[in-house]
């Protein structure tokens, strides 16, 4: 089942967002909930979502770049879950590179973030992870867990001379990022510059 995305202006985005209970995680419940929030994400054609951009106060984000038509140059990693995430360290080295949001449809921003991070979270089974990820896949955990500590990618924008709608954006890299009736099918970009 898809889920409605929740956009810029909803009080839920800017708030630190709960943890989950070990008791909250076995509900058959939150189970189909992250399973919709997978389906969500698909058909956007987004490579992550976090639970408060669906409208829920729940510390977890679903996260997937495979075969996806609108990343063909990104490198893949597979489907995955977490919840009560927590980045414990960053790489100094950043790089700023093109995002976009599901929740600020239709625009595009160069945002610094670490080429490497670690992270601490829970898997759906409850299992303890810690984890170490590079590149684009750790631009995608930063970005989810931002969500997740009330924060946009545009409060991290150093210089917002790059916001830019997506038809510019598409004018100026000759470039189509389709954007259908709805706009909001945008989280990251494409292409690498």
């Amino acid at each position: 089942m898809k889920l409605k995305l929740v956009k810029i202006g909803n009080p839920l985005l800017r708030k630190k967002i709960l943890s989950i209970s070990k008791m909250g995680m076995k509900a058959k419940r939150f189970r189909s909930f992250l399973k919709n929030m997978v389906t969500t994400m698909r058909h956007a054609g987004g490579v992550g979502l976090a639970a408060n951009q669906v409208g829920e106060n729940q510390r977890a984000f679903v996260m997937e770049c495979q075969g996806n038509r609108r990343y063909p140059s990104r490198p893949a990693f597979p489907l995955q879950a977490y919840l009560n995430p927590r980045i414990v360290s960053y790489s100094k080295a950043k790089l700023r590179d093109w995002e976009g949001c599901l929740s600020i449809p239709g625009f595009r921003g160069k945002v610094p973030r670490s080429k490497q991070i670690t992270f601490e979270a829970l898997r759906p089974d409850g299992q303890k992870i810690r984890k170490t990820v590079r590149g684009f896949e750790a631009r995608v955990v930063q970005h989810e867990v931002d969500h997740l500590n009330g924060l946009f990618y545009i409060d991290r924008m150093k210089d917002f001379r790059s916001w830019t709608h997506l038809e510019e954006f598409n004018r100026k890299f000759g470039i189509k990022v389709k954007i259908k009736s709805n706009p909001s099918l945008d989280l990251l970009a494409a292409v690498k510059y």
